[in-house]
């Protein structure tokens, strides 16, 4: 299973197999043909309250873990795209999209972990 995490302004690339935005909102400023997203999975994001009160706060960030994974949990709609998710992954790359400056601390990252941990 190979996963990869990539921020939606970088450009595309082959290597990137399935890719796949995993923010609630459209990268600003980006349009659909150069972001190349194949799929965009709303329903896995964080919820605009979880979202905000991050705000990309490092500090922040071990609790917004938590409260992520618990709103993964808590949805029907989150469960399926995970499971979709782990499908593709299986059968071959997927790259999920991010638009958060933060390479390190983001739902992207938060995500991926959720998803190895069904590896």
């Amino acid at each position: 299973m190979e996963i990869r995490l990539k921020r939606a302004y970088d450009a595309p690339s082959e290597g990137d197999g399935q890719r796949v935005l995993v923010d609630r909102l459209w990268p600003r400023g980006l349009s659909k043909d150069v972001a190349r997203i194949d799929v965009w999975m709303k329903d896995i994001a964080p919820s605009h309250e979880l979202r905000k009160w991050f705000h990309h706060d490092p500090s922040q960030w071990e609790e917004f873990v938590v409260r992520y994974r618990a709103e993964l949990a808590a949805s029907p709609q989150a469960g399926a795209c995970i499971q979709q998710l782990r499908d593709a992954a299986s059968a071959g790359t997927v790259t999920l999209v991010f638009s958060a400056k933060a390479k390190d601390r983001n739902n992207a990252t938060a995500l991926r972990d959720v998803l190895l941990e069904g590896d």
